[in-house]
């Protein structure tokens, strides 16, 4: 009996085990969408892409611009970032499900849409 016993807690402890190491994507809403926007003259990349994320997950926009600018986000209610010339990163949610614009007015370009749901 006492085998047994620990034949049981061995393959017990070999199950607890055996999920370590293994590189499963999470799916937590809580790990930020980073999306990288690069200004250079009169261009912007990405240029209208589509990026899913879910509601109230973090989303940073790693801006790389030669020069200062604005980012608006028509988001209800709509949110508007400044930026610098070099990188800065600019921290975002969206509490609402639907398509976001994210844009520069004065390229006249859609940068991004997000996708939330």
């Amino acid at each position: 009996m006492r085998r047994f016993a620990i034949a049981v807690v061995a393959l017990a402890l070999l199950g607890m085990t055996s999920g370590c190491g293994e590189d499963e994507p999470s799916t937590s809403s809580d790990e930020p969408v980073v999306i990288d926007i690069t200004f250079e003259g009169d261009s912007v990349d990405p240029a209208g892409e589509r990026v899913s994320v879910k509601v109230n997950q973090p989303v940073e926009l790693v801006v790389k611009s030669d020069s200062a600018g604005e980012i608006h986000v028509h988001s209800n209610p709509e949110q508007q970032f400044s930026y610098s010339e070099g990188t800065t990163t600019l921290p975002l949610t969206i509490d609402r499900p639907g398509l976001v614009e994210v844009e520069s007015h004065d390229l006249e370009k859609v940068i991004v849409q997000l996708e939330v749901e």
